[in-house]
């Protein structure tokens, strides 16, 4: 069995977070250079075996797409092309990044440490890649 990686979208950084090989536990990997993700990527599962890739679907209040929605799209048009075998799903990403920021107050990080986007954009990954495990269970 492979991992499932998950991805965070955003136009300057990206989110990154992984399973164990059972597809048990989703740690944080890293936050990657948007400009460099598909080379991430490929790079990556050249090393690792991927089963799937989990997409945040950023949605508005109201249930529709959320501006950045078109830049997802054509990341997606993008990693089809570079990597074809593996699957994409996505998965519902509303307040992930709040629930980040949330989480890094409760686990006693300082305030500086909190400034830090790259954190919580890998935190947010990890928390739609728990979201999708949890929905498979």
């Amino acid at each position: 069995m492979g991992r499932i990686l998950a991805i965070d979208y955003g136009t300057k950084r990206t989110g990154i977070a992984v399973t164990d090989e059972m597809q048990i536990i989703a740690s944080g990997l890293t936050t990657v250079d948007t400009k460099v993700l598909l080379i991430f990527l490929r790079d990556y599962v050249a090393t690792e075996t991927v089963d799937k890739f989990v997409v945040g679907l950023p949605k508005q209040m109201d249930n529709t797409a959320s501006e950045s929605e078109d830049y997802i799209q054509k990341f997606l048009e993008q990693l089809a092309k570079t990597i074809p075998d593996i699957p994409v799903e996505r998965v519902d990403e509303r307040f992930t990044s709040k629930m980040a920021f949330q989480s890094m107050i409760d686990s006693g990080l300082k305030k500086k440490q909190r400034k830090n986007k790259a954190l919580v954009d890998e935190i947010s990954a990890t928390l739609i890649l728990q979201s999708y495990l949890t929905s498979q269970s």
